[in-house]
């Protein structure tokens, strides 16, 4: 039982998030991220002083990260059996949004399905930071096919990858940090160097599952072409872990992401990812699809891992 746990675990997290979604009111991550902004407030007061908005973004982090990375090594501590099975499994699907996914994803394709750009510019508008009235049909096809590549790669498989190695402090460690690199992680005067804590942190924890992320999405698509846009492609790409997952899935799905974005500050060059065709409310689809069938794909690989070391050590 011990040593099938963890699969059990993420059995019934995938579960419950297939089953519920994300709860509705009282989201530990969205409470966290309110503390995060007040915390940045009060504490992000000169900007302008690189070294002093160093310390403070590192002891924001600290500050906001230490005690609840504590309690989660507590409750790993002080449960045993079916209730730290339990812990884990909700601690696991509060971290997961495949469904919140899946769901944001179809709510971009199916408007641009039935010919309605300003619904699907909206709703593209959700889940982006480009500039949603700017965006043609191609460009909001895009935008979304990208959200659910990167998207998959942060809150499906590293938060898996986290639970796997560390339990319930790794997962939520990562989804704190997660959350405050999406908040501060931006290159502007007043993020530049407070935020750039979180960033490398974020950078750090998420490094080998973005890797894992870009093979699962290569094993479940074009190989070939994900390959080759994952070796030479990715290394373009500003950010050092979404440029593989962000390759490898336009190469698994044979679209063309990437290129010119328009963003309120402007148009951002960004290099050309991906294949040959362009992108559409298919190619959301087949993204969502993607990540699906890659958290199947893991649950399988821990099944088989299980077992084999369940043969040896018997």
């Amino acid at each position: 039982m011990l040593l099938f746990a963890p699969l059990i675990v993420c059995v019934l997290a995938l579960a419950f998030d297939h089953l519920m979604g994300e709860p509705r009111h009282l989201h530990p991550v969205v409470g966290f991220g309110r503390l995060a902004t007040g915390v940045e407030k009060r504490l992000n007061t000169a900007p302008g002083n690189p070294w002093r908005s160093l310390l403070a973004g590192l002891f924001s982090v600290f500050l906001l990260t230490a005690p609840m990375l504590g309690l989660a090594i507590w409750i790993s501590a002080a449960l045993d059996g079916v209730l730290l099975l339990l812990a884990q499994a909700v601690t696991l699907w509060l971290a997961l949004s495949l469904r919140g996914l899946a769901e944001h994803g179809k709510a971009v394709a199916e408007p641009l399905r039935q010919g309605d750009l300003e619904k699907a510019r909206d709703q593209v508008s959700r889940i982006v930071s480009r500039k949603a009235s700017a965006l043609n049909e191609q460009g909001v096809a895009a935008a979304a096919t990208e959200s659910m590549l990167e998207n998959g790669a942060d809150a499906v498989f590293a938060s898996l990858f986290w639970f796997l190695v560390a339990g319930i402090p790794g997962v939520v460690m990562h989804r704190m940090v997660n959350t405050l690199d999406a908040m501060w992680g931006y290159r502007n005067p007043r993020f530049l160097y407070f935020g750039r804590v979180a960033a490398r942190l974020d950078d750090v924890m998420g490094w080998v599952p973005a890797r894992l992320t870009a093979l699962t999405y290569m094993l479940l698509g074009e190989r070939t072409r994900a390959w080759w846009c994952w070796r030479t492609q990715a290394p373009q790409w500003d950010s050092p872990n979404a440029g593989p997952v962000m390759a490898a899935g336009a190469g698994a799905l044979n679209v063309r992401l990437g290129g010119p974005s328009p963003y309120p500050s402007g148009v951002k060059h960004r290099p050309v990812l991906g294949g040959t065709q362009a992108a559409n409310a298919a190619s959301v689809e087949a993204a969502i699809a993607l990540v699906r069938h890659g958290a199947w794909l893991w649950l399988g690989g821990v099944l088989v891992v299980t077992a084999l070391i369940f043969l040896v050590v018997r």
